[in-house]
C-alpha cells in the first residue's frame, strides 16, 4: 500500500462511513477502515486521531468557510444576509462525494449514541464560527448567535434536502441552504 497515495483522506471518510453504515459503528475498526480505504493504520493516524473523528472531518475547513464568507458579505448586509454569504462560500466547497455521502453518514449518526454527540459538537463549532465572524463585524452578541444558530439549522436543513433529494437535479447546494435560510428568516418572524 501506498503511504501518500492521493485522496487517501476522501477514501478513509468514504471506507469509515460504509462500514459504520454495514455494520455499525462499534464493531467497526480503525484497522478495518484503513483496510477498505487501502491504506495502512498509521496513515489513518496521520488524517484522524481516532474513528470518531472521521464525522468531524472537515469541520475546520467549514468553519473557516462560513467565517470567511460572512467577514466579506458587502458592507450594510444584515446579519441574516451575512450568514447567507458564508452560506453561498461553504456550499461552493461541497461536492458530489458530499451529496452521495449524506445519508449514508445520516444512517451511521442515527445508529450511534456516540457519532450524535459528535454531530451535535460540530454544529456547535459551527455556530461558534459565524457568531464569532458577526461580532467581527460589530453584530450585538445575542443576535450573532442567533444568526449563527440559524445559520447551522440552515445549512443542515439545505444540506439534507441536498443530499437525499433528486441527484438529478441542476441544483447546488446553495440552492437548498440559502432556501432553508429563507424558510427559517420568516419562521423566526412569525413569532412575534
Amino acid at each position: 500500500m501506498a503511504r501518500w497515495e492521493s485522496g487517501a483522506r476522501e477514501r478513509l471518510v468514504v471506507a469509515a462511513v460504509d462500514l459504520f453504515t454495514e455494520q455499525g459503528y462499534d464493531a467497526t475498526t480503525v484497522t478495518q477502515i484503513a483496510e477498505r480505504a487501502g491504506v495502512t493504520k498509521s496513515t489513518f493516524f496521520r488524517y484522524f486521531p481516532d474513528k470518531r473523528d472521521i464525522l468531524v472531518a472537515g469541520q475546520e475547513t467549514l468553519s473557516h468557510l462560513l467565517a470567511e464568507g460572512i467577514a466579506e458579505a458587502p458592507d450594510g448586509a444584515s446579519p441574516l444576509e451575512a450568514v447567507a454569504a458564508g452560506l453561498e462560500r461553504v456550499s461552493s466547497a461541497m461536492g458530489q462525494m458530499n451529496r452521495e455521502l449524506g445519508p449514508r453518514m445520516k444512517a451511521a449518526i442515527a445508529a450511534s449514541a456516540e457519532l450524535q454527540e459528535r454531530h451535535l459538537l460540530k454544529s456547535v463549532g459551527l455556530a461558534a464560527a459565524m457568531t464569532t465572524a458577526l461580532t467581527a463585524r460589530g453584530i450585538p452578541d445575542p443576535t450573532a448567535r442567533v444568526a449563527g444558530e440559524l445559520g447551522v439549522l440552515a445549512f443542515t436543513r439545505g444540506y439534507a434536502e441536498w443530499s437525499e433529494g433528486d441527484h438529478q437535479s441542476d441544483h447546488e447546494l446553495a440552492h437548498y441552504t440559502l432556501a432553508a435560510l429563507n424558510e427559517l428568516r420568516a419562521a423566526s418572524a412569525s413569532l412575534g
